[in-house]
């Protein structure tokens, strides 16, 4: 694995072939390093955020912030997804649509290289993503550099981007909503708000809110979960199916351990 200062500039050798880019952020460490190092680097960089219900407000502040910080062109859009059925209806491959969709509102915006935060470890996973990607010829640096998550973590860190290199990963909120179950703002909302609450008071490395056909599952990072007692896995079920009853929907909550993409039914 290449440490901090090796991976930023094999990606530097990357970004200077490319000349201009715009780059769309997310608001997770892959994109934000991504666009800091391609602004310092080449300055003339046009940065997009796209925002949606499926987007949490953290994630555009962080964005902005930033922007602030560094100086970014930034263009906050709405990519339209929610107006997609193809996209509600929650297939497999969703996040086709939402990629394709945000990349059509994009590519008429900016002649630039249209650049993604897509690492090496992306390619071992299903990314109906990177189809639509392709399609609109975005490059991804970090993969033609050969550069994995821990390289762009290793990357933040060397430039002292603290606040991203330990970001904790941040999918879409869509991703909670096991397939096949049509996407509603008003769930993504509820499970905002319910992760929220438990990152505020248990202040767990992982939660994750998931909507499944069989109920709500509360999914915790194993040292919190092992952490509660009876009594207050109960508490936390109760106050979570209260939070889902607040909007007029009356669900079953369980407590699991934590499981990456859980929700996703291929």
């Amino acid at each position: 694995m290449m440490v901090g200062r090796e991976s930023l500039r094999a990606l530097e050798r990357q970004l200077d072939g490319l000349e201009r880019v715009a780059v769309a952020a997310s608001g997770g460490v892959d994109s934000m390093t991504l666009a800091v190092v391609a602004h310092r680097r080449l300055r003339r960089v046009e940065v997009f955020h796209a925002v949606s219900p499926a987007v949490p407000a953290e994630a555009t502040a962080r964005v902005k912030e930033q922007a602030r910080r560094e100086g970014w062109w930034l263009r906050v859009v709405d990519a339209g997804e929610f107006a997609d059925d193809d996209y509600l209806a929650n297939p497999a491959d969703r996040c086709y649509f939402c990629k394709a969709e945000l990349l059509d509102v994009l590519v008429p915006l900016t002649d630039a290289v249209i650049v993604s935060g897509a690492n090496l470890d992306d390619l071992g996973e299903y990314r109906p993503g990177l189809k639509a990607a392709s399609e609109h010829a975005v490059r991804h640096p970090f993969v033609d550099a050969g550069i994995d998550k821990a390289g762009v973590r290793a990357i933040a860190r060397h430039l002292r981007l603290d606040d991203l290199a330990e970001l904790p990963a941040a999918p879409c909120l869509s991703s909670r909503v096991e397939t096949g179950i049509a996407i509603d703002p008003k769930v993504l909302t509820t499970i905002h708000r319910v992760e929220r609450r438990l990152r505020d008071e248990l202040k767990p490395t992982t939660v994750r809110c998931r909507l499944r056909a069989g109920g709500v599952a509360v999914e915790l990072d194993r040292e919190t979960l092992e952490a509660l007692s009876p009594d207050a896995r109960a508490d936390v079920c109760e106050r979570v199916a209260a939070a889902w009853r607040a909007h007029g929907d009356e669900r079953l909550v369980r407590l699991e351990e934590y499981r990456q993409g859980s929700a996703f039914l291929h």
